[in-house]
């Protein structure tokens, strides 16, 4: 005989309190389903008396004031709360109410233009327009055997990259770079000059002004006129810094959904990480490398494969990801997860920045796997050539430099020292310059008709 197993008493109390009622959300949720905050330790907030699944919202009352806190972690009884917005003034016992409702994102056209936090309210000065669609924030897990493939190619308006490095449309790339060796500059030329139909940007952990600078000056008034973007500076919790990426990249699914071609430009996947290493070690997650806990190297994934080109019929996300390399390393853990699972990467060289030469992209050291699928052979061919020039003069520069070659001594070292002059001329692009893609590949091919 068969005995009905019973739920214990608190959870089969807390059940019938968490009774779901379609998707919306009543104004607030009877006070027998809420529980209070016991503790704060540094960024988390402990609460107890209720039930809530991980990721789930909760709004915090105390009085007149309000905020909003995701549930990251629990144990036993008690729930780890991380809040979106400023907590200031928050006391004991305040009431927390869980919101039944999954984490969603406002969406449309009427975006375009506009600068949003990782909330999605505006920064720009400007009401936000009301918005008919919403998608999740944590998007929907497309079958990797449905999307289509990626087969065209993409003009992003850079010679260096059009013809040595050329992009994939619904390609995932990495664009990794110290301070200081131009990545926000070469990030505006693609902003601007890329063939796509919508921009969408997402500053993650920035400074404030230079979010700004990249707005006004590096992005400007023509490539805000088709962009999205999404700003979640330094100063902003990590978790509001976690959903500005996640934002930045729902928004670009939406459109991508609408069939449209998107450029998601993201500044930075290593602000990203840094985000999720704070929220980790403060609910108690061990740090596995470098101080960088497991569930980091879990959610580089989850973001990156996000992209990408859609089923078909619809549009495709072609995405840049910015990894800053501490101490130019690039090694370092998170760009080494990064470069395992993106589609490329584009590496910024010191040393080429200082010798004056932008963008600054070191061609040996970067790589574009899908370029082979989206070129000619004549292309691809020329840029291999190109390729083995630059590495053969490399290796024998300091020979060169102190005057220690002979010419006459190997013709393939006579035609690199020959040919440098012109390839640095060819590889150099001033920002308020735009080089198609066509042209890219006439001018390569006028490099060896000298």
């Amino acid at each position: 005989m068969l005995m009905a197993i019973h739920p214990p008493e608190r959870l089969q109390k807390w059940h019938n309190q968490l009774t779901f009622v379609g998707s919306q959300l009543p104004a607030q949720l009877p006070l027998s389903v809420s529980g209070k905050l016991t503790r704060m330790v540094g960024l988390t907030l402990e609460a107890e008396g209720f039930y809530a699944p991980l990721g789930a919202r909760c709004r915090i009352v105390q009085g007149r004031q309000e905020s909003e806190a995701e549930v990251v972690g629990f144990h036993r009884d008690k729930l780890f709360l991380m809040p979106v917005a400023d907590v200031q003034g928050l006391a004991p016992n305040a009431q927390v109410f869980p919101l039944e409702q999954a984490a969603q994102v406002s969406v449309g056209f009427e975006l375009l233009g506009r600068v949003i936090d990782g909330a999605g309210q505006p920064l720009d000065g400007a009401p936000l327009p009301e918005l008919a669609h919403r998608v999740p924030l944590h998007g929907r897990r497309i079958n990797p055997l449905n999307r289509d493939p990626i087969a065209f190619s993409l003009d992003v308006g850079v010679r260096a990259i059009n013809s040595l490095l050329t992009v994939g449309r619904g390609q995932r790339l990495g664009l990794f770079a110290g301070t200081g060796v131009g990545k926000s500059v070469l990030l505006g030329m693609m902003a601007k000059y890329t063939k796509a139909d919508i921009v969408v940007v997402g500053l993650i952990g920035e400074r404030g002004r230079e979010v700004n600078e990249f707005i006004r000056q590096i992005l400007g008034a023509e490539g805000l006129a088709r962009a999205v973007v999404v700003a979640a500076p330094a100063d902003d919790p990590p978790l509001r810094r976690l959903h500005g990426a996640l934002r930045a990249t729902a928004i670009a699914e939406f459109f991508r959904d609408q069939g449209l071609n998107v450029l998601l430009l993201m500044d930075s996947l290593t602000r990203y990480a840094q985000a999720q290493r704070e929220i980790a070690l403060a609910v108690g997650e061990p740090p596995a490398s470098k101080g960088y806990p497991p569930s980091v190297f879990a959610r580089l994934p989850q973001l990156i494969e996000r992209a990408g080109n859609g089923e078909p019929g619809k549009g495709s996300i072609t995405a840049f990801y910015t990894v800053l390399t501490e101490g130019d390393d690039t090694n370092d853990p998170v760009s080494d997860a990064s470069r395992g699972v993106l589609d490329g990467h584009f590496v910024l060289s010191r040393r080429i920045a200082e010798s004056g030469r932008y963008p600054a992209i070191d061609i040996e050291a970067s790589i574009s796997r899908v370029m082979q699928e989206v070129v000619s052979q004549e292309q691809m061919d020329l840029a291999i050539r190109i390729k083995r020039i630059m590495s053969l003069y490399q290796q024998n520069q300091d020979l060169i430099n102190v005057g220690a070659y002979s010419r006459g001594t190997n013709s393939l070292i006579d035609e690199a020292i020959e040919l440098q002059p012109a390839l640095q001329q060819f590889l150099s692009q001033k920002p308020h310059e735009s080089v198609s893609m066509q042209q890219s590949l006439l001018d390569m091919i006028a490099l060896f008709k000298r």
